[in-house]
């Protein structure tokens, strides 16, 4: 269509009646406006209506959409030009975008790669291979392993409990070799970096034991936004997908995975579709799922939700009973205090 022309908004990100024009623009084209977005942008006609948005999340871009009446104007361009010259401005040069697959020329001629797709949801990143060459990395050590019966655990340790323990010490009793994967996504009260000093200090004495971070591409805001959107019943079926199509084929080819161990969900009920989508999926990429029943305290099921709370309340009697002690150690230490501080004026903000 000739003739058009459009101006472009910027939110850092938007918020009040912006924010509720892009959302409605987001559900007439089938998406949902996802929560914590850093920045997005809006292409609008003279007469203010949008013709196209999309927004960026740390190094993810996202919520991308085009009126269809506007195909062909080049605005599926600009929207991305936008969102990558921000994202380089804060110096995030690894980028995913997260679209529909129909967008995927779009992107490929702006230098991104596939990495999985689904019927309605496709990933891809700036980096061709970048996620073979990542976990061919990873898993070089491992090389003489590789003929032997090998487990995975995917946990997320915030903060590492003796549930966790008891899942990983129950999953190296029943295979050779097992892999650790802690979330390296930092969208948790515990940062990243602790909560992966913590697996690893507290696994330390089992020896077949190996603890990795993820990086982006194991259930992050790239691979699986809806993990962390907590006030969300449950999860996108269609994003559980995504993320076990990626760790089926690009873990497994890398790790010679056979098994992967869960424990047993009775509280979050997006994990317990991720487990029951799990159980479904993974045996197609010949990775057998093992779900473990939860590691109780008495009566007391013991979950980091739990020992969070605990945590904040300053109860360290019940947490010596919940953590294992590497996990003590730094709940009681100076850092750790001032975490704890940290987390319990960010709740009152959250609550005022």
């Amino acid at each position: 269509m000739e003739g058009f022309t459009f101006y472009q908004e910027e939110g850092r990100p938007f918020q009040g009646r912006k924010l509720e024009k892009m959302r409605s623009f987001l559900a007439q084209q089938g998406l949902e406006l996802e929560e914590k977005l850093q920045y997005s942008v809006m292409l609008c006609t003279r007469e203010g209506k949008i013709a196209a948005c999309g927004s960026r999340q740390g190094n993810v871009l996202k919520c991308i959409a085009v009126d269809p009446r506007f195909q062909g104007e080049g605005l599926m361009v600009k929207l991305a030009s936008a969102l990558m010259k921000n994202a380089w401005e804060e110096r995030n040069t690894h980028l995913f975008v997260f679209t529909k697959p129909e967008n995927q020329g779009y992107f490929q001629d702006l230098g991104f790669w596939p990495i999985m797709d689904t019927r309605d949801m496709l990933l891809m990143e700036n980096k061709k291979n970048g996620i073979r060459e990542y976990l061919k990395k990873e898993a070089a050590s491992y090389e003489d392993c590789f003929s032997l019966r090998t487990g995975a655990i995917v946990m997320n340790a915030n903060p590492f409990t003796k549930g966790h323990r008891y899942l990983i010490q129950q999953g190296a009793d029943r295979c050779e070799v097992l892999h650790v994967f802690v979330l390296s996504d930092d969208a948790s009260e515990f940062p990243a970096e602790i909560r992966l000093d913590l697996v690893k200090k507290g696994c330390k004495d089992l020896e077949n034991v190996y603890v990795h971070g993820s990086s982006d591409y194991l259930i992050s805001h790239a691979t699986f936004p809806d993990y962390f959107l907590k006030d969300k019943a449950n999860a996108t079926s269609q994003a559980v997908l995504l993320d076990l199509k990626i760790f089926g084929t690009y873990f497994k080819e890398a790790f010679h995975i056979d098994c992967r161990y869960v424990g047993e969900e009775p509280f979050s009920e997006i994990t317990r579709v991720y487990n029951q989508e799990m159980k479904k999926v993974l045996p197609r990429y010949g990775i057998e799922v093992m779900e473990i029943p939860r590691y109780r305290n008495g009566e007391q099921v013991i979950s980091a939700t739990f020992v969070r709370k605990k945590f904040l309340e300053g109860d360290w009697e019940t947490l010596r009973e919940m953590v294992p002690e590497t996990t003590y150690d730094y709940l009681i230490s100076h850092e750790g205090k001032t975490l704890r501080e940290t987390l319990q004026n960010r709740e009152k903000t959250d609550e005022t």
